[in-house]
């Protein structure tokens, strides 16, 4: 249960409302919005708060700008996006605090929603100075401030942390409070078999969550780049594909829980059995399976002889993209027993594309995932499944229709993570609570 106060436990009725959103979406180089999911997920806060006849400030913070004066990082994009998606004018102003803010604020009236620049053109942002966030309040007029920026809610920022601390209201959005909700409901109280996929780049990125997991799932896979220092770890080569050996006696810690774990009761960690291999990250380029334990497929392919060694080890100049189709299909048995799923990290290098409308040809376990997760059509006992993580969140929102047959789709990475793993999101504990 959401232990904060939100804008339906306060009186916002013809305020000004200042609101922290998480708008940093991908951008072309043009400034068009490719991505606008995290947009539309802040919707209902701000259709409530117009219902309330109040007057909107959104702040927020698109990419790392290295200046003020890169175009491609500014907030006006996403002004231009949301004023499509409300159907109704935004307003912009050039900068989040001083005159030029405030001019463009003043001219607010009931109903009415402007956005201001960039709240990282300030180093004052990232360095949570109060000051910085104190001219924010004071450009914008607001009456009340409202956090729904779930993503960026573990960060100790100014446009979180430091502008809760003048006097004003504090509470949390619609989106918050269903991000905080949903996610501490699946790791408190899911219903089991809890299954979890996790990838990503670094084991050092995410041994907490990983040793989490371990303590309260049923059954956990890595896949991915972060699977491929697990690989290491159990002696496999992996030729040049992206893997932390630093990070192998991590690895070598989290098999040992598992394990420990496995022998106590029934649990499962599964790393990858047979993987895609390419010498190169391109549609063009020849794939190959490498059944690096079973070697089942070799077998196959060279019955009656006996396999060379090539079919079941990675070459020193091939990298791993994928997850075979041995360990697809066990993956994906397991997640048709699951009730409750939680997935962080796409199987493959899925922004591949195939050429003239072919497979992507590294999105294939990816895919065998997919399809167990949501089940046959008209099938109503599938998994509930939240999906967080940017390139998870980003293939979901590439297949069309996808999202609306999962259970709930993250706008936060890291935050979530954070929040899964049991710590405090700064964004959250210094809202109002509501006892």
């Amino acid at each position: 249960m959401f232990t904060k106060k939100t804008i339906r436990d306060i009186e916002v009725e013809n305020k000004r409302v200042l609101i922290t959103v998480d708008f940093n979406v991908p951008v072309n180089d043009d400034g068009t919005v490719i991505d606008d999911y995290r947009i539309r997920q802040t919707i209902p806060t701000l259709t409530y708060l117009l219902g309330k006849n109040c007057s909107l400030v959104l702040i927020g913070h698109l990419g790392r700008p290295k200046s003020n004066d890169d175009p491609k990082t500014s907030f006006r994009h996403v002004a231009i996006r949301l004023s499509e998606l409300l159907q109704k004018e935004v307003l912009f102003a050039e900068d989040c605090v001083g005159d030029k803010a405030k001019v463009v604020a003043d001219h607010l009236q009931p109903g009415m929603v402007a956005v201001f620049e960039n709240v990282r053109y300030h180093e004052g942002e990232e360095d949570n100075d109060p000051e910085f966030a104190k001219a924010i309040i004071d450009a914008s007029g607001a009456e009340v401030f409202v956090q729904d920026g779930f993503g960026t809610a573990h960060r100790k920022y100014a446009s979180y942390d430091a502008i809760t601390t003048f006097g004003i209201p504090a509470v949390a959005g619609l989106l918050l409070e269903k991000e905080v909700d949903t996610i501490t409901s699946v790791m408190e109280a899911p219903e089991r078999p809890l299954m979890v996929v996790v990838g990503g780049a670094k084991i050092s990125d995410k041994i907490e969550i990983l040793q989490k997991f371990i303590e309260i799932a049923d059954y956990v896979t890595v896949v991915g780049a972060l699977a491929n220092t697990f690989l290491l770890a159990e002696g496999h080569s992996v030729g040049t594909s992206l893997a932390e050996p630093n990070d192998v006696p991590l690895a070598k810690e989290i098999l040992a829980k598992a394990h420990a774990k496995a022998i106590a009761g029934r649990f499962t960690f599964f790393v990858p059995r047979d993987v895609v291999v390419a010498k190169d990250i391109s549609a063009e380029v020849e794939t190959r399976i490498v059944d690096l334990s079973h070697n089942t497929w070799a077998d196959i392919e060279s019955y009656p002889k006996r396999p060379e060694e090539k079919a079941f080890s990675v070459a020193d100049d091939e990298k791993i993209l994928d997850i075979g189709p041995f360990s697809a299909s066990h993956i994906a048995g397991a997640m048709k027993f699951a009730k409750t799923v939680i997935w962080n990290g796409t199987c493959g290098v899925t922004e591949v594309k195939g050429l003239a409308g072919a497979a992507d040809p590294f999105a294939h376990g990816t895919k065998i995932l997919v399809e167990a997760m949501i089940g046959d059509a008209g099938q109503q006992d599938h998994p509930f499944v939240v999906v967080g993580g940017g390139d998870t969140v980003s293939f979901v929102e590439s297949q069309p229709g996808l999202r609306e047959q999962l259970g709930h789709v993250s706008t936060g990475g890291g935050a979530s993570l954070d929040l899964m793993a049991g710590k405090e999101l700064p964004g959250v504990v210094v809202l109002e609570d509501n006892v």
